[in-house]
């Protein structure tokens, strides 16, 4: 989150963000976690091909936050509970295994699922 505080773009991002939440039903909050989520692992993997050895750990904990909280968001009585929160679940784990050293053709996999999904549930 402090990144997106330092430039007035950054505010004016985080401004539209929090609007977006304020209007959403729980079908468009699943769309914008999974969007914020996909952008937060390619902004990992942009840092790595600036910097190969240092973890990009900001984004990558803010991809598994997410994650970790689509996991226990699901709806208990949604048909797909069980196959949601165990695919949620290991994403964020798989994300969490990226954070001591990261590897970019993971975090990639991770966010092409990710965006598979997000396209799924924008169709």
């Amino acid at each position: 989150m402090q990144m997106l505080a330092r430039t007035p773009a950054a505010a004016y991002r985080r401004v539209e963000l929090d609007a977006r939440i304020e209007a959403s039903d729980s079908a468009e909050l699943t769309r914008i976690c999974l969007e914020e989520a996909v952008a937060a692992l390619g902004q990992a993997l942009l840092a790595l091909e600036r910097a190969p050895g240092e973890a990009p750990r900001e984004a990558l904990t803010r991809a598994q936050t997410i994650t970790l909280w689509l996991a226990r968001s699901v709806a208990p009585d949604h048909p797909l509970h069980a196959s949601l929160v165990t695919f949620y679940g290991g994403l964020a784990a798989q994300i969490g295994a990226n954070l001591p050293r990261a590897r970019a053709e993971e975090i990639a996999r991770v966010r092409d699922d990710l965006n598979d999904l997000l396209s799924a549930a924008t169709a």
